[in-house]
């Protein structure tokens, strides 16, 4: 191994145990701030829009694994350098692993859900601890590159390698301990304990006709482990319900404070709801259904008595993420909800736990508050929630859309096959579906049943397969009239359109 080999290494593996003592110490605090996670976070609020677009369609929902790993490796290459500045000047590593550690604490600083003392204790601990394990095998390395006794020597790389290997081992498993600690903590004991009450308005059961029972279909009810989840919390908020509370604030008579128990003693409504990412593209799986219960927003405004030119609700996250949509849309009679459970269960807290938003026909981007601690009430003008500054539409109503599920693209056997799929108009609902083989007539599709206008609809044409590639496509009309547009356009700024297409090669 070249020498300066021998620094990289030590400095990269230096690096790593600084970041897994800081991950332990931050998850051992209730809290502290994952020095990692809090420079993920800046990393999301400043990248390109197109950037953060480009991460969703290459990883998909796995868009914040990426970027933590990423986010890793470049302080294991900035480790290394300090590695390599430290086989000559060791003082001058320490120093840079110090400044290393220092950009850790201001990120924690600029995290509302952590405090800063915590946060920077645990950067320390991580810092002295790095820089103990560089030290140490800066003193190894030199013993096996600089000896003039080949027996001393390869005695000195013996050691280097299993000091080496031991303190990589020793950081990857406390770095994955400390972050499962912080996951699963408080969260995890507290959405246990709870045990919301029965709605006193329950959703219908899902109707018998809502799931065609066809393979490859999506199922009508999403489960919560497979529900999409797309936001910008690297880290997943750690709540404790009972230290929890909901703030009304803002253009408002009554401004409101309330606590779990507040929430939910107002009375639960269960609602079937459809939710849709905006980013998602044409024939994208960022959308899913299920049973919310919550309570309804517009009751929780009446009591906070909103000024007649309060014009924008802003939803707030514990996290200090917004979103905001016209007030109107929660008094126009939709079920809007500050939803509690998912699916009859508390909400997962990947989803929002303990409370979020759900607003049918809204896109998230402007609604789904996940996490929230505060609902404001403004004017239209005087506040531009997250995404709208980075480049997106400010209002987000959901689009007529459907999807082709079955069959996959590939190979299909000739005869008769169930072409069938999902259509969503949420607010209007679905009136019509149909398909076309290979531009020619359109093909009405038969409807599954819906509880409501509000869930996707499930759809299924049956086509007589002639051997050859074929190209498949469909298209929705809601309730309205309205058939969704032939023109693809990308997700940004306001959600895709086009016709769905699957090609097939039928044998």
């Amino acid at each position: 191994m070249p020498p300066r080999a021998w620094g990289a290494a030590a400095g990269v593996v230096g690096a790593g145990v600084a970041l897994a003592v800081a991950e332990m110490a931050a998850g051992v605090s209730t809290s502290a701030a994952s020095p990692i996670v809090a420079v993920g976070d800046i990393v999301v609020d400043n990248v390109p829009p197109w950037l953060k677009d480009a991460a969703i369609r290459v990883f998909g929902q796995s868009d914040k694994a990426a970027l933590i790993v990423g986010t890793l490796l470049a302080a294991l290459l900035v480790g290394a350098l300090i590695g390599l500045l430290g086989r000559r000047r060791f003082r001058l590593a320490a120093a840079a692993l110090a400044a290393f550690g220092l950009i850790g604490v201001a990120a924690a600083a600029g995290d509302p859900r952590a405090a800063l003392v915590p946060s920077a204790a645990a950067v320390v601990t991580g810092v002295l601890a790095g820089a103990a394990v560089l030290w140490r095998l800066l003193a190894l390395a030199g013993e096996g590159v600089g000896s003039g006794d080949a027996g001393g020597a390869a005695q000195g790389r013996r050691r280097f390698l299993r000091l080496l290997s031991s303190a990589a081992v020793l950081a990857a498993v406390v770095g994955w301990a400390g972050t499962s600690l912080r996951v699963r903590t408080v969260a995890s004991a507290s959405r246990a304990r709870l045990r919301p009450p029965a709605p006193r308005a329950p959703a219908p059961s899902e109707p018998a006709g809502a799931d065609l029972g066809i393979s490859d279909l999506e199922p009508f009810t999403t489960p919560n482990e497979t529900f999409y989840r797309i936001d910008t919390a690297l880290s997943v908020p750690r709540v404790d319900v009972e230290t929890w509370r909901l703030r009304v604030t803002g253009m408002v008579d009554r401004p409101l404070e309330w606590s779990f128990d507040d929430l939910v003693s107002q009375g639960l409504e269960e609602h079937w709801v459809t939710l849709c990412c905006v980013s998602n593209e044409v024939g994208g799986r960022l959308i899913g259904n299920a049973r919310w219960s919550g309570v309804l927003l517009r009751d929780v405004l009446s009591l906070a008595g909103v000024r007649v030119d309060a014009t924008q609700i802003v939803g707030r996250s514990v996290d200090g993420w917004t979103a905001g949509f016209p007030t109107d849309v929660a008094r126009d009679g939709r079920a809007a909800l500050i939803a509690v459970t998912m699916n009859g269960e508390p909400l997962p807290i990947e989803h929002g736990f303990p409370a979020r938003l759900v607003v049918p026909g809204l896109y998230g981007y402007v609604s789904a508050t996940k996490w929230l601690s505060e609902i404001e009430l403004t004017t239209w003008d005087a506040y531009d929630a997250y995404w709208i500054p980075r480049g997106w539409s400010k209002e987000g109503p959901v689009k007529t859309q459907s999807r082709i599920d079955a069959p996959r693209p590939g190979a299909v056997d000739a005869g008769r096959v169930s072409v069938a799929g999902i259509a969503w108009a949420q607010r209007r609902g679905i009136e019509r579906v149909e398909v076309q083989v290979d531009e020619g007539p359109w093909n009405e599709a038969r409807l599954a049943d819906v509880p409501n206008v509000d869930t996707w609809r499930q759809w299924v044409w049956e086509w007589d397969a002639d051997p050859g590639d074929h190209v498949l496509q469909v298209r929705a009309t809601d309730r309205e009239g309205d058939t969704q547009t032939a023109e693809f356009r990308p997700p940004a700024p306001d959600g895709a359109t086009g016709y769905h297409r699957v090609g097939v090669q039928v044998h």
